[in-house]
């Protein structure tokens, strides 16, 4: 990974307040994991040059590694807009894709269309465990589409998503990480060295941690 790019996306990420860090303090995620640090990537839309540097990133992972795909997938709902964005950018068909099916209607999980076998990249928002993004894919696998790979704009770098990603037989990559944003953190004075201590022995054990 470019550790570059990645500090610059972690410290736009900082300054927009799309990542909060809270050390003496924790937020509950849904999974009901308590956690210092709060990440909602969809701040990004609200700011034009964040948002396009996160676009013309994402199109420079693609140059970078060759990817060869027919359609851009986002994950729903916080990869619908960069997608979008991506997919226009590259005269792209767009589709997305929700957690689960729609109770109503035509009971869509993938959005837009897509025909069999064609070969899909799917762009996400944010990697935690790895769950939800890796139903997104299973979802285009079972729709008979290739998933040739995942990009992300940041990942907390769990085990247990390195893990599921391996199983699945996906490549991610991503923009920005963790260990990215615990250096610029530090290097900005964003943090102290306290606190960064406390967020490295979260991210060892998450499902325990507490403050």
């Amino acid at each position: 990974m470019n550790n570059l790019l990645a500090k610059q996306i972690a410290e736009q990420l900082l300054q927009i307040k799309a990542i909060k860090l809270e050390p003496t303090n924790h937020f509950t995620w849904a999974s009901g994991w308590h956690s210092p640090i709060y990440c909602d990537n969809r701040k990004t839309l609200s700011y034009p040059a964040v948002r396009s540097f996160i676009r013309d990133s994402f199109l420079q992972k693609i140059e970078e590694n060759n990817f060869d795909f027919d359609v851009i997938a986002g994950v729903a709902t916080g990869a619908i807009a960069q997608g979008v964005l991506i997919a226009q950018s590259l005269g792209k068909p767009y589709v997305y894709v929700r957690p689960k099916p729609k109770e109503h209607g035509l009971g869509n999980q993938i959005e837009g269309f897509v025909e069999k076998g064609k070969k899909v990249l799917v762009i996400e928002d944010l990697v935690s465990t790895g769950g939800s993004s890796l139903s997104a894919v299973e979802a285009l696998r079972e729709h008979g589409c290739e998933v040739v790979g995942m990009l992300a704009i940041f990942t907390y770098g769990f085990e247990k998503a390195a893990k599921s990603f391996a199983q699945a037989n996906l490549n991610l990559i991503t923009l920005s990480n963790y260990q990215a944003l615990l250096e610029i953190a530090s290097e900005t004075g964003f943090i102290d060295s306290n606190d960064i201590k406390l967020l490295e022995e979260w991210r060892k054990d998450p499902a325990k941690w507490k403050k």
